[in-house]
């Protein structure tokens, strides 16, 4: 059931699923020759491995290593352009708290090696190789970002903030509840890291929005085309819930709503509607949306969840349009009136 009501925007972070359409049975490219090893730099352990020397002779080893990401976790990161490079290392080797220390005493705990990860990312950039063969490979450096940042991108780096991937049960997330919601803490844990990591460098890197796509639609289609190139990328057991951010039971919710939340957009003529305070209910993370479903058991973003839907109609109803094709393509009507895409209410 369906109603009407107001949405409170949230930050946008991006089990048990089997795909909708048959476009997610594997078709996969053989990517066996492409030459891809990613290796993870650990900052992290270099970082709190200086501790035991001068200030000035960490600073100076971690800036030669880690170039531009080391200024942008000095003056970004953890502390900014009224202190100096050594200033901040001193406050971090400082800390009364220890905090630091028990943060990375954890992450040793549930990172003693990333070679899974570093496995998961060179398969997946192997595939991006595939369709993209002029695809830059950024440095992968993992980090501690004291619980601020998920996946930074930077101009030759993609960082990797270990914190924020220790498992839904960390003590650290229950003590944090009020900065970082448990509807957003619910997904750090490891088996997000790969998806995040590629699913933000395909934004940043290969597919930027466009200002112009203002509408609804265009924004539905644009993330309807990220999910997509997921689907092509990912492992073909990666349930879709971990894709895009849902719960078991919100995809289940979507996708026997799936008639009802369509009807709901061509109701109200929110398809075309360009007021983003109107439609950013539909885009926004949040642990449900308000006015769509009972007892708080709808999905958020709904509007990335359906464009992923039409888009896989798309493809599913055009064979013949390549990928690159996909990607390229800036005309959202044209996708969705070729998708044929009209789910039919339940009885």
């Amino acid at each position: 059931m369906i109603h009407k009501s107001k949405f409170r925007q949230s930050y946008l972070f991006f089990l048990c699923a089997v795909a909708f359409f048959s476009c997610n049975k594997s078709t996969k490219p053989d990517v066996g020759n492409i030459k891809v090893d990613i290796k993870i730099e650990r900052f992290d352990k270099d970082l709190y491995n200086g501790r035991e020397k001068s200030i000035a002779l960490t600073d100076s080893l971690l800036h030669k290593k880690y170039g531009a990401f080391y200024e942008d976790f000095i003056f970004k990161m953890v502390g900014n352009e009224s202190y100096s490079r050594q200033e901040v290392l001193q406050g971090l080797y400082e800390d009364r708290n220890n905090a630091f220390a028990d943060l990375n005493k954890e992450v040793d705990s549930v990172f003693p090696s990333l070679t899974q990860v570093e496995n998961e990312l060179t398969q997946s950039f192997k595939y991006i190789k595939y369709y993209y063969p002029k695809a830059q490979i950024p440095r992968f450096i993992g980090f501690l970002s004291g619980f601020s940042y998920q996946t930074p991108i930077g101009d030759d780096y993609v960082g990797i903030g270990l914190d924020m991937f220790l498992g839904k049960d960390s003590k650290f997330y229950g003590a944090l509840v009020h900065s970082i919601p448990l509807y957003l803490s619910r997904r750090f844990t490891p088996d997000y890291i790969v998806p995040r990591v590629s699913e933000y460098y395909a934004r940043e890197n290969l597919f930027r929005e466009r200002d112009e796509d203002r509408s609804l639609l265009s924004k539905m289609i644009y993330n309807g085309k990220i999910l997509y190139f997921m689907d092509q990328i990912m492992p073909d057991n990666l349930p879709d819930s971990i894709k895009i951010g849902y719960t078991g039971q919100q995809l289940d919710w979507c996708k026997t709503y799936e008639a009802e939340i369509w009807a709901y957009y061509l109701e109200n003529n929110f398809l075309y509607e360009t007021d983003y305070p109107k439609i950013q209910v539909f885009l926004s993370e949040g642990p449900f949306t308000p006015g769509l479903g009972e007892n708080r058991l709808s999905a958020p973003k709904l509007g990335v969840w359906s464009g992923w839907q039409i888009v896989r109609k798309y493809m599913q109803e055009n064979p013949k349009v390549t990928l690159q094709k996909l990607m390229a393509e800036t005309d959202a009507q044209k996708i969705l009136t070729n998708s044929k895409y009209k789910p039919k209410l339940s009885n």
